[in-house]
């Protein structure tokens, strides 16, 4: 098949299995990985103080978070990552549609009960995605 699989992250443990079922379906399918954590302001905080002063923005935060998604998944494939502004699902198509990807990967969480009635990424990715969408079953991660 080849192509590219979207699999977005938050640094939770949901997140982190929906994350090894993407990369288990890009090794199946001989797929390229990228692994996408959501943004939605522009925040960033100053820390230290003269010429030792860092710049923290929410971005940096979730590339951070994408970035360490991404490395704790192993060899075996190529793995990218970045961080997209928007909300999950807004930033996980938005990411599908510049990759070109085939398949975005989410994590069933939040598909049960009231999360069922008032909407889910998953949800709204699968309502929405430009590609196939694979989801995962992440019940009992957390």
């Amino acid at each position: 098949m080849s192509g590219i699989i979207v699999v977005g992250v938050d640094g939770s443990g949901t997140a982190k299995k929906a994350a090894e079922s993407a990369r288990d379906l890009a090794l199946a399918l001989d797929a390229s990985l990228h692994v996408v954590t959501a943004f939605d302001s522009d925040r960033t905080e100053v820390f230290g103080s003269g010429s030792d002063q860092w710049i923290v923005s929410d971005a940096d935060a979730a590339e951070h978070v994408a970035r360490t998604v991404a490395e704790s998944l192993g060899g075996g494939g190529k793995v990218t990552y970045s961080a997209a502004r928007g909300r999950p699902a807004d930033a996980l198509i938005k990411e599908a549609i510049r990759m070109e990807a085939r398949i975005i990967v989410v994590g069933n969480r939040r598909m049960q009960g009231i999360g069922r009635v008032l909407g889910s990424v998953a949800n709204s990715v699968a309502h929405n995605a430009p590609c196939d969408v694979y989801i995962a079953n992440t019940y009992d991660a957390d």
